[in-house]
């Protein structure tokens, strides 16, 4: 038995770090969208970002580019679309299947965003000069794909 409080354990603990990371992550993000009148979730501006460098790929595909399970997919797809951001058609090689893709209104939304969210993430991070942020997003990356390589886009 120790002395030491529990909560000072849990300050060495990665996962709740990461959990109070995640909730900074989202509540700036959250604001920043408020701010922009942007009214959009993180996993919805992920989505959008994908879409603007992978066109005309599937819901799947999309999920798998954003690291998203597949029923959290659909229905971000579907309020996408919802909103005109993004518009779904038939797949040229596969008739069955649809294919996404931004509208204009996407498109133009994502470039509005992208620098907020660009900002944002220096925020994220305060108190961490440019190397720390670099080695920190570096370790991250390494942690999410070691020998887990079909993780990774």
């Amino acid at each position: 038995m120790t002395d030491r409080p529990i909560v000072s354990d849990l300050l060495d603990m990665p996962g709740h770090l990461l959990r109070r990371m995640n909730q900074r992550s989202t509540q700036s993000f959250q604001a920043a969208m408020r701010e922009a009148d942007g009214d959009m979730t993180p996993v919805q501006f992920a989505a959008l970002d994908a879409l603007k460098h992978q066109t005309d790929i599937d819901q799947a595909r999309l999920a798998d580019l954003v690291a998203c399970d597949r029923a959290t997919m659909g229905g971000v797809v579907d309020r996408l679309e919802r909103r005109g951001l993004i518009q779904r058609s038939v797949n040229a090689q596969d008739r069955r299947a649809r294919v996404l893709a931004l509208t204009p209104e996407g498109l133009a939304l994502h470039s509005r965003l992208l620098p907020l969210v660009a900002a944002l993430q220096r925020t994220i991070l305060d108190g961490l000069d440019a190397d720390e942020r670099r080695t920190l997003v570096r370790l991250m990356r390494k942690s999410l794909t070691l020998g887990r390589a079909e993780d990774t886009p």
